[in-house]
């Protein structure tokens, strides 16, 4: 009985065993395809490589597109816009445009920042809106520091209401931080003289007017034809 208990042990080990032994042995190596199932061409045909003939290839000089064929080549356009205000989707279409029209021409855009005053202040405003907050949250230990013996009526009346406050101080500085960073500018020059002013016509120029006015500080006796117009 033990060894019929024994043996009904064992077996299922060794069946496990050898599972073990089976799975992390490598398996053995592939045997090599006799010469004549080999799948490499026949070993008395021989392919000699250098036989291959190459056709010639014809070198032809690089075309150069921005040649002094081109109708713009050698003027530059540059349009000066208001980043801030968001024109610079306007100005990559006009400069897609005036590429198009006279091939060959420099077109560049730039940023045409504010003035002076308007760049100063736009700077205080970040200051004025963390002051604010400031006095709105700590009030009470600010103003003994700065010689106030109470703080004044109207820091009460702001504390009162902090959430609004402090939202109110966020949003109001950011709308006049961005007017201040903004100029509404779409100035255009060719060759360094002014063809078109956003500043003093108040509008943006048609795609079509645009290319007329340039076509004319040119001085191009005929127009370019560009996506069946006639210029």
């Amino acid at each position: 009985m033990d060894r019929v208990q024994m043996l009904l042990l064992g077996l299922p080990l060794f069946l496990l065993c050898s599972d073990l032994l089976n799975l992390f042995t490598p398996p053995p190596p592939k045997p090599s395809h006799p010469h004549g199932h080999h799948p490499h061409p026949h070993p008395h045909v021989h392919h000699n490589p250098q036989q291959t003939v190459v056709p010639p290839t014809l070198d032809f000089p690089p075309q150069n597109h921005g040649s002094a064929g081109g109708i713009g080549f050698g003027n530059t356009i540059s349009i000066d816009f208001c980043a801030s205000c968001s024109y610079r989707g306007t100005a990559v279409t006009m400069k897609k445009m005036l590429e198009t029209s006279f091939p060959g021409i420099d077109v560049t855009l730039a940023n045409y920042p504010p003035t002076l005053p308007k760049r100063l202040l736009s700077k205080v405003v970040p200051v004025v809106q963390v002051g604010v907050i400031g006095i709105v949250v700590a009030g009470e230990q600010i103003f003994p520091r700065l010689g106030f013996v109470a703080p004044p009526p109207w820091y009460f009346s702001l504390r009162a209401n902090k959430f609004g406050t402090i939202a109110s101080t966020w949003l109001l500085g950011n709308f006049v931080q961005s007017f201040l960073q903004s100029s509404g500018a779409f100035e255009v020059h060719c060759n360094g003289e002014l063809v078109f002013s956003k500043l003093k016509e108040q509008r943006f120029p048609s795609e079509f007017e645009l290319r007329e006015l340039v076509n004319q500080k040119l001085g191009n006796p005929r127009f370019v034809e560009v996506a069946g117009w006639s210029q």
